[in-house]
């Protein structure tokens, strides 16, 4: 508990020193001062997300970006909520930064639909190109750019881990919101997510909802048939409402795959995904770029390089599940 303890105050301390600038007029303190507007779609008490902007304030400072000195960067949190994020995008492109750094699906829907002029480079974005924020990953063309976080052959991958440490399932469900889900959810993986249920030997269904109760629905539904596991898509909406998705599968106990370790930390089985907080650390080097004065549309979308496995044996003991010794060997992080 302690360690956990320390990394809140550490984010807290890194994230409170951040300085903001007026929405209205955009006051700089001479030209040298440059305005970088951030809009991430959880909530801001979410360590996942502080954890990102954390690596990404770090990499800018590295880079010579000093807050106060010659950049000042304002916040928005979405809290999984589109019509919030709308309304965020909307207050930060009036404001006219000099680049915005954005995290999820739903947070470069909203600004690409509020600018087409203002830079903006993204992190934590699934399908860029399906979802029409940029041209191609090559030549994005246009004002987006950035570095995608998921392909969608990883869904036959966690349909393989989920199996490997629960061979008696024999169905599996994609929890997602079609609203905030890479490419709608199920579309998006389900050709890679039936191939590898068809090779294990189990069914794929979808699991779609729109809000908590429609979640709590969906798993119970889910629970009542033997033998079910379930994978919860990268998703906004899933992110916000992962502890009560995790509560359910304890209480059902049911194997699920999450997307990203902060489930696995907060008791979730087991996680499998691109580590975010490099992620947008590497994004910072094209923020860097732009205020530099390249252009979105000159730099290729870069794909993920770093995966985690997160396994969480004492969830997997309260699961009444035996963790594969050569895949505990493979893991990234095992919490005991």
């Amino acid at each position: 508990m302690a360690s956990h303890i320390g990394r809140r105050k550490f984010l807290a301390t890194l994230l409170g020193g951040a300085a903001t600038w007026p929405l209205a007029g955009r006051a700089r303190q001479g030209e040298s001062i440059r305005q970088v507007a951030l809009l991430i779609g959880p909530a801001e008490s979410d360590i996942e997300a502080q954890r990102r902007i954390a690596a990404f304030r770090e990499r800018m400072q590295g880079l010579g970006w000093v807050d106060g000195r010659n950049v000042r960067f304002e916040y928005r949190w979405g809290g999984g909520d589109a019509d919030r994020i709308a309304r965020h995008a909307a207050e930060l492109v009036a404001a006219q930064p000099d680049v915005i750094m954005a995290n999820s699906t739903p947070v470069i829907a909203a600004l690409k639909r509020a600018t087409t002029t203002i830079p903006i480079v993204f992190a934590v974005v699934a399908d860029p190109v399906g979802d029409g924020f940029v041209a191609s990953l090559s030549r994005p063309g246009g004002n987006i750019t950035g570095f995608s976080s998921f392909d969608p052959e990883i869904g036959g991958k966690w349909v393989q881990l989920l199996k490997e440490v629960a061979p008696a399932m024999t169905r599996v469900a994609l929890l997602f919101n079609p609203r905030t889900a890479p490419g709608g959810g199920w579309p998006f993986v389900r050709p890679f997510v039936e191939a590898a249920a068809r090779s294990a030997g189990v069914e794929a269904l979808p699991v779609s909802a729109h809000s908590p109760e429609e979640i709590d629905g969906g798993l119970a539904e889910l629970a009542r048939a033997s033998g079910s596991g379930l994978v919860a898509m990268p998703d906004t909406f899933v992110v916000v409402n992962g502890q009560a998705i995790i509560r359910s599968m304890e209480r059902y106990r049911l194997p699920a795959i999450y997307p990203f370790r902060l489930f696995a930390e907060q008791g979730g089985l087991m996680s499998y995904g691109v580590d975010t907080a490099d992620l947008n650390a590497r994004a910072a080097t094209y923020v860097d770029r732009v205020l530099k004065g390249e252009k979105p549309a000159d730099l290729p979308v870069q794909a993920p390089v770093k995966y985690e496995l997160a396994i969480n044996l004492r969830t997997a003991r309260a699961l009444g599940i035996e963790v594969p010794l050569p895949l505990l060997a493979r893991a990234d992080e095992v919490i005991e």
